[in-house]
């Protein structure tokens, strides 16, 4: 956030990388990596792309300043000659990413980077550490508004993130994920997003009574009368003390824009269908009736079953630490070294294990929706020379089992190429969309989901399948680079 010099945001062997690199100069070549992820967080179906704002201004801001360079000199394991390139240091490369906001799957090509190895391995830890967690966080956030079933969820997990950055940045991308505000002030300061909240047991606690804590606030604030309900009883005292002054707003000519109650402990289910009851007999039909209380989808979503009557919900721990799946794996791996002859020759990282075995070469995504319903029916990750008409009939095969085959039919489906350029020859060439953009884009990007695939527990999984083309690029180079 806020200025500061990110260069060094990065693992010591990228730098000891990069000096290997610099005094042999034969493998300085221009590479591709790709950043990706292996499995959907959560046990999900899907992953909400997520953080280019943030890699867009980190890698503007690349440059090792003399504060840098003179505390890489203390390190004692970098000569001269390379902290003197160091001072002149810039990104004079390519990368493509896919726009936030957009659904993924796992093995496609998230962020893709094209740039001499020097620079392309400087940047691999900062990538990961921004893309991973605000994709994590979007993620989980989606999962959580689609347990809340069009209900409105707030984010406000600040002061339980790990630090300032990830309260913040975590805000922003639950925001993109679909809460519709959150409680960190400096998050709706810095990208111009919704910021809600109210008061705390403490505010209750701080006056003689429930009642004058509750009258106190409505003299403030009578426009937005949210009191939490849950300090004393609930049932007995927080729901009738909130009705008094309710009433007594009324009785002024008061109506407020928003009012209600927030419950924070207890039985949720059963209490907010007893105050429920209480509110709707007292003539208050359109009070909210709010809930927190260390929520996440699983307990949302069977508060919904149970016939809760909530319809706002506030969310902070599970959802800005993603509790149950603190880490989304994204990896970056090089797929593919520029020749002499200036065509760029794949490489692929072998493995014991199968999920781990990279595709090569340089690639890009092209999604296939279904043109009746416009759902997602695949991605396939084809080369970059390869192109697709939606006007011919089409064949996809699973790669793992690849007997498994589908056949499109001209007509029927849409292609979308998902992949856009960020970065050209170091220069910035995307302009992010202000964040409640980008929460819209979202909701319409998961609105091309299929519900099989949306669901929070076994979800159906969808095809990310690879084009022939790539599909036998990878099985020569694993048929050359066996051993017998």
């Amino acid at each position: 956030m806020g200025g500061r010099n990110l260069t060094l945001l990065t693992d010591l062997y990228e730098l000891t990388m990069m000096q290997g690199y610099f005094h042999n100069e034969s493998v300085n070549n221009t590479v591709i990596f790709d950043m990706f992820y292996r499995n959907n967080p959560c046990g999900g179906g899907y992953a909400v792309m997520c953080g280019v704002e943030q890699l867009i201004d980190y890698i503007e801001g690349l440059s090792f300043g003399e504060e840098e360079i003179n505390y890489l000199k203390t390190l004692g394991i970098f000569d001269d000659e390379f902290l003197s390139y160091l001072a002149d240091f810039k990104f004079t490369g390519d990368i493509y990413a896919i726009p936030e906001g957009t659904v993924v799957f796992p093995r496609e090509p998230l962020v893709k980077v094209i740039a001499p190895v020097m620079q392309a391995q400087l940047v691999e830890t900062a990538i990961l550490n921004i893309i991973n967690h605000q994709s994590l966080i979007a993620t989980k956030a989606a999962r959580v508004c689609l347990a809340a079933r069009g209900d409105g969820v707030m984010e406000f997990g600040l002061r339980r993130a790990q630090g300032p950055d990830a309260g913040t940045y975590g805000a922003r991308a639950a925001v993109i994920g679909g809460c519709i505000g959150t409680s960190n002030v400096l998050c709706g300061q810095l990208f111009d997003v919704p910021v809600k909240g109210t008061n705390a047991h403490s505010w209750i606690m701080s006056f003689p009574d429930e009642l004058s804590a509750f009258r106190a606030y409505a003299d403030i604030y009578p426009d937005s009368c949210l009191f939490v309900a849950d300090t004393y009883d609930t049932l007995r005292s927080g729901v009738p003390n909130a009705i008094k002054v309710f009433n007594e707003l009324k009785e002024k000519g008061i109506h407020p824009k928003s009012y209600g109650i927030r419950l924070d402990s207890g039985d949720l289910a059963y209490i907010s269908k007893k105050a429920r009851k209480m509110l709707d007999e007292a003539g208050f039909t359109d009070a909210v009736i709010s809930a927190s209380n260390d929520l996440d989808e699983y307990l949302i979503d069977s508060l919904k079953e149970q016939g809760a009557a909530i319809t706002s919900w506030g969310v902070g721990t599970s959802l800005i630490t993603a509790r149950d799946n603190p880490a989304f794996g994204g990896v970056y791996k090089l797929a593919a070294v520029k020749g002499k002859d200036g065509t760029f020759e794949p490489r692929i990282k072998l493995s014991e294990n199968s999920e781990k075995v990279t595709n090569p070469g340089n690639k890009k995504i092209i999604r296939i929706y279904d043109k009746a319903q416009h759902k997602i029916k695949a991605d396939l990750i084809c080369l970059e020379e390869e192109s697709f008409s939606s006007g011919e009939d089409m064949v996809i095969f699973d790669p793992g089992e690849p007997w498994k085959k589908t056949r499109l039919i001209a007509g029927e489906y849409e292609l979308r190429e998902l992949m856009i350029p960020v970065f050209k020859e170091g220069k910035r060439c995307y302009t992010s969309p202000a964040t409640m953009e980008i929460r819209d884009y979202c909701a319409g990007e998961l609105d091309t989901l299929w519900e099989e695939t949306r669901r929070l527990v076994n979800p159906h999984e969808m095809y990310v399948d690879l084009s022939k083309k790539l599909y036998d690029t990878k099985r020569a180079l694993l048929e050359e680079m066996s051993v017998v």
